[in-house]
């Protein structure tokens, strides 16, 4: 063992594989989502093919006996078992917390100059939050709305016009809350300024000044009035002399049920659906003073109040972590004495209210209204940053996009088509948001590397026998170890 290994702080951080059979969310699922789908099946209705995958997906990640990568230290030979996961969208926190680590380390090592960032968010009508949620091309639609008007105003803000300057932004779209109710919302990090050519031709960053409470307001109030007049061209909105009407089919539909309740922080499976979720207040905070980054319009809101500044390096990556979490939280999450689900707010709300209470059929109603259709991407790019735009490579740090022209060594090391795709890491993901090399044994301190990959059920069910590692009742017992000899017998004569 080399000097640099022994001499390596014993405080390092070790990887404890994950066991999601052990967390009250995988029991929760396992438990009580078959009687949810034999009692929509009693009532002649069904959720959509994508959210039962979803389901189904859950109850195997993370689960060894449904198969597993062996890696192995090429030092002392040391072996780790490390188990498949869903890579599902919806409602796993693994998953989840897996992707957000590799999105803010994308956003921040190839997309985001160094240069200051602010955080736009938009939050819609509960109305508008369920047709957005239910019509993804539509939702498309209005982001390019919202991002064209932000936009414009920091390009005239600059003093420029759309043919002499650019911006970029990242678009995170958020469909929960911290209720775990769905509401969709947009989580847009922009340039804090815009970027031109100067005389030489080169790409030069212009910051603007922090928005006012009357630019917000101006803004919300054209945000409010542009998206509404589109959504009512399209046929989706109505209006009288008095009122504004959402038009959406399905009322048989069951999922939609369950996001309509889920938006306006109703039940929504049971005896009682329709009434409001049960919650536990508190003595409300003291009114904090109203921030100037905040505005409000017919149930927009638009908030610009953060921003990470060219050399923030941590917190620019910590706040695309926080746009990129995933829905559920299993710190928050507990199960009462009476058998109900309590989750706690992320932050209290401003009439006290700390934790939400679910029926255990309810909540699994709550999850369901949380996954999103497939083939939907939640993460867009615009302007500079848009993948086809010609200045991206110019001021990304990736450098990478339209019109890049290679160095010489990329001419002359091609690359492989799965290098041009592979992504971060797990190991990387792990050393990056824990400080946890997988690649290092945690016993020699040696190199660790993937031997093989296990899919097979019989070679799966021998290789956990022999580890004592086994966790399903379906698989053949280990046998009990056995206990001292009689002593009696021994000594006699």
């Amino acid at each position: 063992m080399s000097l640099a290994r022994m001499a390596e702080p014993a405080t390092t951080p070790r990887y404890e594989r994950h066991r999601p059979e052990q967390t009250l969310l995988y029991q929760l699922v396992q438990t009580h989502y078959p009687e949810f789908c034999a009692q929509l099946d009693a009532q002649g209705r069904r959720l959509p093919a994508y959210v039962r995958q979803e389901f189904e997906d859950f109850l195997l990640c993370g689960r060894l006996e449904h198969g597993f990568l062996r890696l192995r230290c090429e030092d002392c030979k040391h072996e780790r078992l490390v188990a498949f996961s869903c890579k599902r969208r919806g409602f796993c926190p693994s998953c989840g917390a897996r992707r957000m680590a590799e999105s803010a380390a994308l956003l921040v090592d190839e997309v985001l100059p160094a240069v200051p960032i602010r955080q736009w968010v938009l939050s819609f009508p509960y109305q508008l939050r369920l047709l957005l949620a239910q019509q993804p091309d539509m939702m498309g639609k209005v982001l390019e709305i919202v991002y064209r008007t932000l936009a414009t105003h920091l390009i005239r803000k600059a003093g420029f016009n759309k043919h002499s300057a650019q911006t970029g932004a990242v678009t995170l779209i958020q469909r929960f809350g911290s209720a775990l109710n769905l509401n969709l919302h947009f989580h847009m990090l922009f340039l804090d300024g815009v970027y031109a050519e100067d005389q030489y031709g080169a790409m030069r960053f212009h910051r603007v000044k922090a928005p006012t409470r009357e630019e917000l307001g101006a803004l919300v109030h054209q945000l409010s009035q542009r998206v509404s007049r589109y959504l009512e061209k399209k046929g989706w909105l109505q209006r009288d002399m008095e009122n504004t009407y959402l038009l959406l089919d399905g009322d048989d539909d069951a999922l939609l049920q369950f996001q309509g309740y889920s938006v306006t922080y109703r039940i929504a499976f049971g005896p009682q659906a329709g009434r409001k979720v049960l919650s536990l207040q508190s003595i409300p905070p003291a009114p904090a003073k109203e921030s100037d980054r905040v505005a409000k319009q017919a149930g927009f809101s638009l908030h610009a109040g953060v921003m990470a500044d060219s050399q923030q390096k941590e917190l620019r990556e910590r706040l695309c972590r926080y746009i990129s979490r995933p829905a559920a939280s299993e710190k928050r999450l507990a199960l009462t004495s009476q058998g109900k689900v309590r989750y706690e707010l992320k932050t209290p709300y401003r009439d006290g209210t700390t934790h939400v209470f679910f029926e255990p059929l309810d909540f699994i109603a709550r999850l369901a209204a949380l996954v999103p259709k497939p083939r939907v991407n939640l993460t867009r790019f615009h302007g500079l940053f848009a993948p086809n735009n010609k200045h991206r490579a110019l001021v990304t740090p990736g450098k990478r996009g339209k019109g890049r022209k290679p160095t010489e060594v990329e001419c002359t090391q091609e690359k492989t088509i799965e290098e041009r795709r592979n992504a971060m890491t797990w190991m990387q993901r792990l050393k990056r948001v824990f400080n946890i090399d997988i690649e290092q044994c945690e016993h020699c301190g040696g190199h660790v590397k993937v031997v093989a990959c296990i899919e097979d059920p019989a070679v799966i069910e021998k290789i956990l026998q022999h580890l004592a590692l086994k966790e399903s009742p379906s698989l053949a017992r280990v046998n009990d170890a056995r206990g001292p000899p009689d002593q009696s017998v021994l000594f006699q004569c």
